[in-house]
């Protein structure tokens, strides 16, 4: 059996060389397939250094390239020698009015230095990996010498950056995705935790004024529209940053998009700090009682309320307060638990990563390596400090008047960044004490936060939108 399988596979063997033998004399005498016309010479085996191969009679189109000039032009296309040489004109982030603006390979090195460190802060440090992984590797991508993957009508980064990032589609979705996952439970059953969420809300508007003092400085200039889009930094909220920039100023929509998230994600590293130089070992062990029991009614009347109050006295906010109301609602309400978990699990985690790929495509030399743009991210961390503080001292304030005390920690989480914060003021919280669980305490003026982040969005664009 087996001489007579070995047989037969060499049956098919010579049948096959058989047939690719009379293909090749066929070739040989009779091909047309690649001359231009009947006239012209075909290439085959015969004539193949001379033929006109078809398509490529025009040289204006489709040039002779020698073996040399093959070689050099590989070696000139390099990502390598685009970074050494310099020779890259950033054709593609040029201003669609202006020339192109000239870009070193240093500086895009540099850029493409810092997404490692990015995905490097995500990844391996664990710095809230869901934003920071897509945010680094869209930095590399978009800093590739010849890339092209923010190339207008092309590139893949640029297209993201146009369907969602660059308009106020990815915030709304974002927002929607956000009410959804988040239970309202704490701030419902602890209502004055929303004051805490309001205090924290003075690192926006003090950073107006740092804006002024920040037009001293030399090559530095600017304007209201663009102060309020880099202070609505200080909520740590990356998706009303992106809302405000694009209604108010989206000339700055790169670098305050990237800051604030930069600033959500490094949430961890900058709190603790800030949070135990302003409170003592004492005050951080303060335990607070738990708790009481939110009925199901209060849940689902929570996000109508919040709507209607925001559709009444700031409908410049309600955009962004309703898409947090609607999620939160179909969450509460139970009946369409598949809406609700879609929009806590697949619809938030793809947003969120074509999100924070947008982001990353804004982390280019010329966006990001100029005074203005350094200006924003010391702005931005100011006015982030500056509202962890405002959280933490207007709790210790509260503590002056109240007779069951309020952890101070828990005034950090009054930043939108949602549930970072929270957790950041739990873990601060049992470092010092095991047994202290915040985070639920800590619950109530973070998502309170959201909605005064939100809130001072509006008012910047009622006051100032065209």
């Amino acid at each position: 059996m087996l001489d007579n399988g070995l047989q037969h596979r060499r049956h098919i063997l010579a049948v096959t060389l058989g047939m690719l033998g009379l293909a090749l004399v066929f070739s040989i005498f009779n091909s047309t397939a690649f001359g231009a016309t009947n006239s012209d010479e075909v290439a085959s085996l015969r004539t193949i250094g001379t033929a006109i191969i078809k398509g490529t009679e025009d040289k204006t189109k489709v040039p002779d390239i020698s073996v040399e000039k093959f070689l050099s032009n590989t070696v000139k296309n390099t990502g390598l020698n685009q970074i050494i040489t310099g020779k890259e004109d950033a054709e593609n982030f040029k201003d669609p009015e202006g020339p192109p603006i000239p870009v070193a390979g240093w500086q895009k090195l540099a850029l493409m230095a810092i997404g490692f460190l990015i995905v490097y802060l995500g990844a391996a440090k664990g710095f809230e990996p869901l934003l920071l992984v897509p945010i680094g590797f869209g930095t590399i991508f978009v800093n590739i010498p010849g890339g092209g993957m923010y190339a207008e009508h092309s590139g893949m980064l640029r297209i993201i950056y146009d369907a969602g990032v660059g308009n106020e589609f990815f915030p709304m979705l974002i927002f929607m995705g956000i009410g959804a996952l988040t239970d309202f439970g704490p701030l419902i059953a602890n209502p004055k935790m929303a004051l805490l969420g309001g205090a924290a809300q003075l690192g926006v508007f003090i950073t107006l004024f740092g804006v002024t003092l920040f037009n001293l400085v030399p090559g530095i200039d600017y304007t209201m529209l663009q102060a309020c889009a880099i202070s609505i930094i200080g909520g740590a909220d990356g998706p009303t940053t992106i809302y405000v920039a694009g209604k108010l100023a989206p000339e700055m929509m790169a670098v305050v998009a990237v800051a604030a998230y930069s600033y959500m994600a490094l949430v961890p590293m900058i709190q603790p700090p800030i949070m135990k130089l302003l409170t003592t070992d004492k005050e951080r062990r303060i335990k607070m009682k738990q708790l009481r029991e939110v009925s199901k009614v209060e849940r689902i009347l929570f996000p109508l309320v919040v709507l209607t109050l925001s559709i009444l006295l700031i409908p410049s906010a309600a955009p962004l307060i309703g898409m947090l109301a609607f999620g939160n609602f179909v969450r509460e309400i139970g009946v369409i638990e598949r809406l609700s978990k879609t929009m806590q699990n697949e619809l938030l985690n793809i947003v969120s990563i074509l999100l924070s790929l947008g982001v990353g495509s804004q982390m280019t030399p010329e966006k990001i390596l100029n005074p203005q743009s350094l200006g924003i991210i010391v702005l931005g961390l100011f006015a982030f400090c500056v509202a962890t503080a405002g959280g933490i001292i207007f709790a210790k304030i509260m503590n002056l008047f109240l007779k069951e005390k309020i952890n101070p920690l828990i005034g950090s989480a009054g930043v939108s960044a949602v549930p970072m914060a929270a957790r950041v003021s739990n873990k601060v919280g049992m470092e010092i004490d095991p047994s202290n669980f915040l985070l639920m305490h800590a619950m109530g003026p973070n998502v309170a936060g959201v909605i005064g982040t939100a809130i001072a969005a509006g008012v910047f664009i009622a006051t100032y939108a065209k």
